[in-house]
């Protein structure tokens, strides 16, 4: 691709590099060039049923051999046969309900409000708390944020409103950052790769609005001081907002069964919303996750209502207007199937899965364990190219995520994981992939190369690669 040769610094990716990183990614990105039919207009007669059925089938199932050997991180957290069949009946008794229209189907409005109050609990929420169902972590987030701008630019007058969060916060903050016009500052992290408190301190002024800490955050999987942090914010009377997505559903169980989580919900004073995944750790379907607010005032700043339209009475509680009413129904159904019991039964085998994998590398000589997680582990080496290690398990077929400063790659635990012989699979793959690294070098294909630039190549250069490379995905003519 020529914007790829313009942009990249030759010392860093030689032109090989360059098309040997094309062709990689044209196989993982799109396998099906020319073994399906490609559509680019609507056809004159429609298709059939059973050819259509036929296409998607095929697909689907050769997309399903990864997660269901529990080789990918994250992504499908459960997929029992259980609870996909629990999914499909729910759409069959909802496949066009849309909340949007709560006249129409107020059966969403007692659903979605069951589910906001059995988080708001499990969470140590009272009566008071506020929340709804969004389309994903992401949606939460960012509107959690457009609340606390509304709220403080409503309450005390600030128009350059500004949120502190850690390095390690996930990219949704960086995203509604943007999408809302505020500014973000990031705190560094301490040794344990948790957000640095006193520097945090450091980094408030006058506009400052909300900190942001994570339980745990995306890319280690430590949790962040919430406690110390929510003080920080109540002696500044600014707000505190925990990114509990990837934790909302295993720490309260993990707790439980007896293992040291530090407070981070809203029994910690100070703490004023909350985030969770209902289709992570939930195992909701995916397009489900919920936001909180523990006072219902700040949940009226999220809200938009108008009365006046000429199109009548319009309201919506989150980004969306009409969107799927199944996702709703199907997150009520799964969270009272499992119940306590189930979660807590999944929670122990995950972090059972966690403690054997963390043990194991300890083993490895050559690899290192960033921070002190428990399900969600984080690998770096002082020794061999981290990207290399992660090229060669990608050969072994593990979909696992980079990680950037320090360079590394982590692995999000999930119930896929906890099937006999996954664990051990992972560690024996992961001591051959050491192996090939030493040996071997840098495979032909993998994504070494890209991951590799971020340690030379300026943001700006890096952030224009990445949406050519996007451009070139979502590209029908190519």
């Amino acid at each position: 691709m020529i914007f790829l040769n313009k942009l990249i610094d030759f010392r860093v990716m030689a032109l090989s590099d360059i098309s040997n990183l094309m062709a990689g990614l044209g196989k993982l990105f799109k396998p099906y060039k020319g073994a399906f039919p490609e559509f680019r207009s609507l056809p004159s007669k429609g298709v059939s049923r059973d050819e259509l059925l036929s296409i998607l089938r095929k697909m689907a199932s050769e997309e399903d051999k990864s997660w269901k050997n529990g080789k990918v991180s994250g992504a499908v957290y459960n997929g029992s046969d259980d609870l996909v069949s629990l999914y499909e009946e729910v759409f069959s008794i909802y496949p066009l309900a849309n909340p949007l229209h709560p006249d129409v189907w107020p059966s969403l409005v007692k659903l979605e409000s069951e589910v906001v109050a059995m988080c708001a609990n499990m969470l140590h929420g009272d009566g008071n708390v506020r929340g709804s169902i969004t389309v994903g972590g992401t949606e939460s987030i960012l509107l959690a944020m457009k609340t606390y701008r509304d709220y403080y630019r409503h309450k005390k007058g600030i128009i350059e409103p500004e949120i502190i969060i850690p390095k390690s916060a996930h990219a949704a903050f960086l995203k509604a950052a943007e999408y809302f016009n505020i500014r973000v500052k990031i705190v560094d992290l301490d040794d344990k790769f948790r957000v640095d408190v006193e520097k945090v301190k450091n980094t408030i002024t006058k506009n400052t609005i909300a900190i942001i800490g994570s339980a745990p955050n995306f890319p280690y999987g430590t949790i962040d001081p919430i406690k110390e942090l929510a003080e920080v914010a109540m002696d500044h009377g600014i707000s505190m907002h925990v990114d509990a997505a990837l934790g909302g559903f295993i720490l309260p169980f993990a707790r439980k069964l007896g293992y040291d989580i530090p407070q981070f919900d809203f029994d910690v004073e100070g703490v004023t919303s909350i985030n969770l995944d209902t289709h992570k750790y939930g195992y909701a379907p995916k397009g489900s996750s919920v936001i909180l607010y523990r006072d219902p005032e700040l949940f009226s700043y999220q809200v938009y209502a108008i009365g006046d339209w000429t199109g009548g009475i319009y309201f919506t509680p989150t980004t969306l207007g009409s969107k799927p009413g199944f996702t709703i129904a199907a997150t009520w159904a799964v969270m009272l199937h499992l119940g306590e019991e189930g979660y807590m039964k999944i929670t122990k085998e995950i972090l059972e899965t966690g403690k054997y994998i963390i043990n194991e590398i300890k083993k490895i000589s050559e690899l290192k364990i960033l921070g002190d997680p428990l399900w969600i582990i984080a690998i770096s080496s002082d020794s061999i190219n981290p990207y290399v290690i992660m090229d060669y398990m990608a050969q072994r077929g593990w979909h696992l995520i980079g990680l950037i400063n320090p360079p590394g790659f982590h692995i999000a635990l999930t119930y896929r994981h906890t099937l006999p012989g996954v664990k051990e699979s992972f560690i024996n793959d992961l001591r051959e992939s050491i192996k090939d690294a030493i040996e071997k070098g840098q495979p032909t294909t993998g994504m070494a190369p890209i991951y590799g630039a971020t340690a030379f190549l300026p943001k700006d250069q890096l952030d224009l690669i990445l949406k050519y490379v996007i451009d070139w995905l979502y590209n029908p003519w190519e």
